[in-house]
């Protein structure tokens, strides 16, 4: 019998995989590379809400934590996937330096909002009004991170291609079968997938599709994060990562042309230069109504969990909510109730 049978192999799946190995728990993971969201996501760590000039939600703790996990997992699979960059809020006016002047002087947000302007000139980018800076910021290279940690995965014979079979889950005494594997626990990290697994359902699990280019533009200088209405994140060789459109009524991972105009027309709107379109990407992002994870134990099922709902901050949420929900199951420590999906347990019952 292995402890956990972990069904999803993107940031919640890794997350969860790594915090329960670290505690000496034996597990395997499933994964049918059915959602790329993880895959294809910008990776951005940001505490901060620019559109708002508000704080993420338990920024500090969260940063801490994944500053942690992630340079484990780098001495583990032998690369860098962990990149600190700056990332820039471009100003378009003299009033959104003041807003950001005034943001800057909130407790909650001072640690993390530079009070010293940046007037730096970037080739290919016109900004009379200069940026400011948010710090503790980077990106993690999610598409790097997957891959690496499935040859790992598949290497220590932990790993399996499949289709998850909802009919051949049993609950026995003491935990779980599937097939020919027995489990303690099963926990479900399976994305917008979720929607096909009959036990979670229930759970108001929206999904917002997000689009992203990678661009070549030779005439573009950059080495930090830029962020506006879209954010432009530097790969070198001139190649740029752009993103990301919001879309809630198309559920695909197709790229789209309406996502590619638009991404198209918000690039414009920030770099004076040439680029070219050298890929396109789409994925639907596992997103909440109220902006919170899914983390918890189906009711009266004590060997069924989810983790999942960590929408377009899966970078940062994912080490936070794994911590969660593992020491939740091994040690009875109680959920956040903001992530409870026992929130929604009136759902549940209809």
């Amino acid at each position: 019998m292995i402890d956990y049978l972990i069904i999803g192999g993107g940031l919640a799946g890794i997350s969860f995989a790594e915090k329960a190995l670290q505690n000496d728990k034996s597990i395997f993971v499933m994964d049918n590379n059915s959602q790329n969201s993880s895959k294809i996501a910008g990776g951005l760590y940001n505490p901060v809400i620019l559109k708002r000039f508000s704080e993420v939600w338990k920024a500090k703790e969260q940063l801490e934590l994944m500053e942690q996990f992630y340079s484990v997992l780098e001495d583990k699979l032998k690369c860098t996937v962990d990149f600190k960059r700056p990332i820039l809020r471009k100003f378009f006016s003299v009033e959104e330096q003041n807003n950001w002047f005034a943001a800057s002087d909130k407790v909650a947000l001072a640690p993390f909002l530079s009070t010293q302007l940046v007037s730096t000139k970037y080739p290919g980018i016109d900004s009379p009004y200069g940026y400011g800076e948010v710090l503790q910021t980077g990106y993690v290279d999610t598409a790097l991170l997957i891959e690496k940690y499935k040859e790992y995965l598949i290497d220590n014979t932990l790993f399996q291609d499949e289709f998850f079979d909802y009919d051949a889950l049993q609950l026995e005494t003491g935990g779980i079968r599937y097939k020919d594997i027995h489990a303690k626990h099963i926990v479900f990290a399976e994305g917008f997938g979720m929607h096909s697994n009959p036990y979670f359902k229930y759970l108001p699990l929206d999904g917002t599709k997000g689009e992203l280019f990678i661009i070549k533009a030779p005439k573009l200088d950059l080495d930090v994060i830029v962020n506006t209405s879209v954010f432009i994140l530097p790969l070198g060789n001139d190649l740029f990562k752009v993103g990301a459109t919001y879309n809630w009524k198309d559920k695909t991972n197709l790229p789209s042309e309406e996502g590619k105009t638009e991404l198209i027309e918000r690039i414009q709107e920030i770099i004076t230069c040439d680029f070219d379109i050298i890929a396109h990407f789409a994925g639907v992002r596992p997103t909440v109504k109220d902006r919170r994870p899914l983390v918890g134990t189906l009711e009266n099922q004590n060997a069924i969990h989810i983790l999942n709902g960590l929408g377009t901050r899966g970078v940062m949420l994912g080490p936070a909510m794994a911590k969660e929900l593992f020491d939740y199951i091994e040690y009875q420590a109680p959920l956040d109730p903001a992530i409870d999906i026992r929130r929604f347990k009136s759902r549940e019952k209809k």
